[in-house]
């Protein structure tokens, strides 16, 4: 594996992660960074993997974990920048907080969605798949501040908005 090295030699790779409970606003963020940093920005969405691509249970071994960890090397090889989104248990995916921080070491842009479980509800409401799952399935996934202990994490509360978190996190992946 080449380490922080993509297929047009660029030594900088850099890798978003955004992390946090369902209706948190990480897909809606994610898609908005993809297309505010340009081309050649990997979107990885954990969702989309898992049940359109694969159509698998998450859990500890889920069969997603495998390709996820795929996609993040093809990325470190042929992206400038990639988000990786999604849910993500810290316990479940550690092995894939692991292998981001071997292949992107200090280009790892770690958020964590913070955001109380009313408002999850509240903005689950507003989405496109609001009459996939509800309430209960949302409590049944609930997990209270997932932090990861691989990853560096920066704390987005539900007091910010979509263009704050943005604007801010291509800021922060821009000037380094």
């Amino acid at each position: 594996m080449r380490k922080n090295r993509n297929l047009w030699g660029d030594d900088v790779v850099k890798l978003i992660v955004l992390r946090g409970n369902s209706g948190s606003g990480k897909t809606t963020v994610a898609k908005e960074l993809q297309q505010r940093l340009g081309r050649n920005t990997m979107l990885i969405s954990q969702d989309v993997i898992r049940r359109d691509m694969l159509r698998v249970k998450d859990g500890e071994n889920t069969p997603a974990l495998p390709l996820m960890k795929e996609l993040l090397i093809y990325g470190s090889n042929h992206s400038n920048i990639v988000i990786l989104e999604g849910i993500m248990y810290a316990d479940w995916y550690k092995p894939l907080f692991e292998l981001a921080v071997q292949l992107y070491d200090k280009r790892v842009y770690a958020y964590y969605f913070d955001i109380p479980f009313e408002e999850t509800l509240k903005r689950h409401k507003t989405k496109p798949n609001c009459n996939d799952f509800g309430e209960e399935a949302m409590r049944r996934w609930w997990r209270e501040k997932d932090f990861s202990d691989v990853l560096n994490e920066v704390i987005i509360t539900s007091e910010r908005d979509i263009e704050s978190i943005v604007s801010d996190i291509c800021n922060t992946v821009l000037s380094d």
